[in-house]
């Protein structure tokens, strides 16, 4: 129902089209991109038809119509922002290189610190799957993402080789990421090449955990040095390690009531460093083939009253749901074996971060959607919120960002 005196403004597009900047706008306020864009030095010295808060949104809408050209885009996203400022901005549509320069002219660095302003733990005290033995539940890995195939592209990223010497097909954007099991929320992420080892790309987020989290993390991020560097978080820590040749060998201190052990952590060329301490936890899950999968964990939770061995074994598999994360944002949100469209490296960068605020401002939404409604987040659909974001059937006039 439109409210009282509300007049229809002079645009063909329906405010239902708008939604989408409403969502963003709720998570990213105009006021907050304003003073990151002005922190980062990217405030425009003259006027422009397209000012740095409309591209700092396009950016994150190339992120929420990621199969679209420029001008869509942005002819998604004008009407909106000047619905949002009471109709007294109006935007124009220019064509695809003023967009292109007006995206250079804004570069890679307000996305990033906008996404690091803003991007936080969604879980509360009563979130569903969101806590094991008091710690909020986060992961830890990486993904990689194809680029567009230009030369600057393949310098700064590189790509993989694939067989017989050849390479493949796109350069590669390396992304790492730490996320929020319970509601998938990623809130810390570095980007890097191909090239980058994620064991060496996980240092750039240590920042971002905290005493109250337990992280898990896959085999292939252990190290002694790392080990120690994210226990200094104050965050405790459950990874899986590897029991062949290539893995940890932890020195024997006690034997615990569940099953599990306790064990000092040393690199052999360290042997007069301080050890650490760490339980171990050995186990097999009877999947039915005969040979059954040994999985090794090691964590800092050393007493298995507080913690026992058969809970950290169960939240463990929570580890998948970071790779679920993923897919949302690699299958559903981008668009199966969709390429970025960035030719230029810092422009890649930028549209990587709009990616990620594009999927933390759908993934808030679904978070409060699950609290007022008493569901676990993980039974609504990722895909259905970014339907509605993206074709709402709202009223004209009924939605405020």
């Amino acid at each position: 129902m439109p409210r009282a005196g509300w007049r229809k403004p002079e645009s063909d597009r329906r405010l239902s089209d708008l939604v989408s900047v409403g969502v963003l706008t709720r998570v990213f306020p105009p006021a907050m991109v304003d003073e990151v864009i002005e922190a980062t030095g990217r405030t425009q010295v003259r006027h422009r038809a397209l000012p740095a808060r409309v591209m700092a949104y396009f950016a994150i809408g190339m992120g929420l119509y990621s199969d679209g050209s420029y001008e869509d885009v942005l002819s998604q996203l004008t009407d909106g922002l000047a619905w949002a400022s009471g109709w007294r901005e109006q935007y124009q549509l220019p064509g695809k290189s003023a967009i292109f320069q007006a995206r250079e002219r804004l570069g890679s660095q307000p996305l990033a610190a906008l996404f690091a302003r803003v991007a936080r733990p969604l879980g509360a005290a009563d979130t569903p799957g969101t806590w094991v033995a008091g710690r909020r539940v986060v992961a830890i890995d990486g993904t990689c993402l194809d680029v567009a195939d230009s030369p600057v592209n393949e310098e700064f990223f590189g790509r993989p080789g694939v067989n017989k010497g050849e390479k493949s097909a796109f350069p590669q954007a390396r992304l790492l990421a730490v996320a929020e099991c319970g509601t998938h929320a990623i809130f810390a992420a570095t980007i890097g090449a191909y090239r980058d080892a994620e064991s060496t790309m996980v240092e750039h987020v240590l920042d971002a955990l905290t005493p109250e989290m337990l992280v898990l993390a896959d085999r292939g991020f252990f190290s002694y040095a790392l080990w120690r560097n994210a226990s200094d978080t104050g965050a405790d820590l459950l990874w899986r390690v590897s029991t062949g040749r290539n893995g940890p060998t932890p020195t024997h201190v006690e034997d615990l009531a569940d099953g599990s052990w306790l064990a000092h952590l040393r690199a052999a060329k360290d042997r007069h460093g301080e050890p650490m301490l760490a339980r171990v936890i050995d186990y097999t899950v009877d999947d039915g083939r005969d040979n059954p999968v040994a999985y090794r964990l090691l964590t800092t939770l050393t007493d298995p009253d507080t913690a026992p061995a058969v809970e950290l074994a169960a939240a463990y598999a929570q580890r998948w749901e970071i790779e679920s994360v993923f897919d949302e944002l690699k299958t559903h949100q981008r668009g199966s074996k969709v390429v970025l469209r960035s030719k230029l490296p810092d422009l890649v960068l930028q549209e990587i971060w709009g990616y990620l605020c594009c999927h933390y401002a759908i993934r808030s939404l679904m978070s409060q959607a699950a609290h007022h409604s008493g569901h676990d987040p993980d039974r609504l659909s990722f895909t259905a919120a970014l339907r509605v974001v993206r074709q709402s059937v709202a009223h004209q006039g009924a939605f405020s960002p």
